[in-house]
């Protein structure tokens, strides 16, 4: 037999260690996640998922809680199973659910964004490619007559050309001007695109936009999109040693995948915590935006 399974009353039974309540709501949520649990379908009793995990029905309940309080689960009551969330979406993208990665988080809150008649986004980044691929949706949206905002305003800060970039360095030699090279040029490309699909709304749908790009003296440790006023999504460029091509010659270099970031969401009026921390976000963009920033036009040079 199976030395993680026994037989209890003539069933097979998990005899692993005890499963805490939070690796329980880990479980279900990355089945909830992956599509094992659909939008909308009843969950297993708490008797039944107390025993495939050889739980005690308190620890299930405690579980079921957490995905209550993330929006994953409705309908709880002592006499019927909880429900997966119809609207997913919104629970697992938006303001108090879990971090998710940049790529996965960010989408979803510019579309709903753009959904409003004045638009304001604000980015501190690294590069601009998250917000390049991010407002590809929202742009679809309008082009198919679905969304159509009066203004759309953008800020973006970015570290200057003028400096010696933390990261991406290589290890060995942190000094390397190719990795600079590199960066400045995918940092000019990705700001030209964003900006480019932005402006071109003007010409094809009568939206005024504008777009102002700023200059940072530092590399950012972290990243930070504000969006129209009433939310903050933070992250942490998170380093790690990988090999990379660098004129035709493999380095071993510090870098941050900012795409897998992960995005922690804040909204105003979601809690003192929450309130505070878009309020204090947005005057700390501001401050950077018009004090030691700089001007920047992206172009190989600056």
């Amino acid at each position: 037999m199976d030395p993680e399974h026994a037989t209890v009353n003539g069933r097979t039974r998990s005899i692993r260690p005890q499963w805490s309540h939070r690796e329980l709501a880990d479980e279900l949520r990355t089945r909830i996640r992956s599509g094992v649990l659909r939008p909308g379908q009843r969950m297993p009793t708490q008797a039944k998922l107390a025993d495939e995990f050889g739980m005690e029905r308190g620890a299930v309940r405690q579980a079921l809680r957490i995905l209550q309080s993330e929006r994953l689960l409705t309908n709880m009551s002592k006499g019927s199973p909880a429900t997966v969330a119809p609207d997913l979406g919104l629970a697992l993208t938006g303001p108090g659910a879990p971090p998710q990665p940049t790529m996965v988080g960010l989408g979803p809150r510019i579309s709903e964004a753009f959904a409003q008649p004045h638009v304001e986004i604000e980015a501190l980044c690294l590069t601009a490619v998250s917000l390049q691929l991010a407002v590809g949706e929202p742009l679809r949206q309008i082009h198919a007559g679905r969304l159509k905002p009066a203004t759309v305003d953008v800020r973006v800060l970015l570290p200057s050309s003028d400096i010696d970039l933390a990261f991406p360095a290589r290890v060995d030699a942190p000094a390397d001007s190719r990795l600079q090279r590199r960066w400045l040029a995918q940092r000019n490309a990705q700001g030209q695109v964003l900006k480019h699909n932005l402006l071109a709304l003007r010409a094809t749908h009568g939206i005024d936009v504008h777009i102002t790009f700023r200059a940072l003296p530092f590399t950012p440790p972290v990243k930070l999109y504000l969006l129209n006023g009433s939310e903050a999504l933070f992250a942490y460029y998170t380093l790690t040693q990988r090999e990379a091509e660098i004129g035709h010659e493999q380095v071993e270099m510090y870098d941050a995948e900012g795409t897998q970031s992960m995005l922690f969401a804040f909204e105003q009026g979601a809690g003192l915590r929450d309130t505070t921390f878009v309020e204090q976000s947005q005057l700390w963009f501001n401050a950077l935006w018009e004090t030691i920033s700089s001007e920047l036009t992206l172009t190989p040079t600056s």
